[in-house]
């Protein structure tokens, strides 16, 4: 247990049973009446963002999520495999856990698994990689990075749009977080 002046950015609270980590808080001092915590709080699993005011003070739980230096093994069936790096103990995360992070994860890509009660939460991947283009139209002569997108499917299967300069078989860096292209790897 701990208090609300003990809050911090990251930190997860238990919160009626579910797990919710802090984005932001701000201690509020009003000239009239007590002071309290203004939070905003983003749900582990669902990613909901709410605001909750708490009065200062007030006793809060705070959850022990261990967030584990794991790489991504193979993928089992619908499950994925990944091994931890310290103990090299094996972990199978079903798919819904994974969730878009899958667009994104070759064999031997190195991610953070948050784990709750020896439960994964969630899947923290790289903010970009570099992934193969597997195909692609053929750009034109003369054409610029300003000129416009076209889609382009990666080696995962994903498909995200490109400059219309980008070729088949060239790798490209990919934002993790929405799918957007950053530039292409010389």
């Amino acid at each position: 247990m701990a208090t609300t002046n003990d809050l911090k950015n990251g930190i997860t609270l238990n919160i009626d049973n579910q797990l919710w980590n802090v984005v932001e808080f701000q201690h509020v001092k009003p000239g009239k009446g007590p002071a309290f915590v203004r939070t905003k709080l983003k749900h582990v699993l669902s990613g909901k963002v709410v605001d909750k005011t708490f009065n200062a003070g007030l006793k809060i739980e705070v959850a022990t999520v261990d967030k584990r230096d794991m790489t991504y093994l193979y993928k089992d069936g619908d499950d994925f495999v990944f091994m931890d790096k310290e103990t090299y103990d094996q972990m199978t995360i079903t798919a819904a856990t994974v969730g878009d992070a899958a667009n994104y994860m070759l064999e031997e890509v190195k991610a953070v698994v948050a784990v709750y009660e020896g439960e994964p939460l969630y899947i923290e991947l790289p903010a970009s990689v570099e992934l193969k283009i597997t195909y692609t139209e053929p750009g034109l002569q003369g054409d610029r990075s300003s000129a416009g997108s076209k889609p382009a499917t990666l080696q995962t299967g994903v498909e995200i749009q490109v400059p219309l300069f980008i070729n088949q078989d060239e790798i490209v860096r990919v934002d993790t977080r929405d799918g957007s292209y950053l530039g292409r790897v010389n």
